[in-house]
C-alpha cells in the first residue's frame, strides 16, 4: 500500500480536527454563521477521511496486508 495514500488519510483527519477546533472557537465567540460553515467543513473532511480509510482497509484486506 503506498504510504502517500495513508498520509492523505491522516491529512484529512487533521483537517477535520482543525475545522472542528475552529468551529468551537467561533461558537465561543458567538459567531454562529461562521461556526456553522466551519462545522459543515469539518464534517466533510471527516467523511472524506472515513471514506479513504475504508478504501485503504478494503485494499489491504484484498492484498492480504491486513495489520494486526
Amino acid at each position: 500500500m503506498p504510504q502517500s495514500t495513508h498520509n492523505r488519510a491522516a491529512e484529512l483527519h487533521n483537517l477535520a480536527a482543525h475545522a472542528h477546533a475552529a468551529a468551537a472557537a467561533a461558537h465561543a465567540k458567538g459567531d454562529h454563521l461562521s461556526a456553522h460553515e466551519l462545522s459543515k467543513q469539518a464534517l466533510e473532511h471527516s467523511k472524506n477521511a472515513f471514506d479513504l480509510a475504508e478504501k485503504l482497509a478494503a485494499e489491504s484486506a484484498k492484498s492480504g496486508n491486513a495489520r494486526p
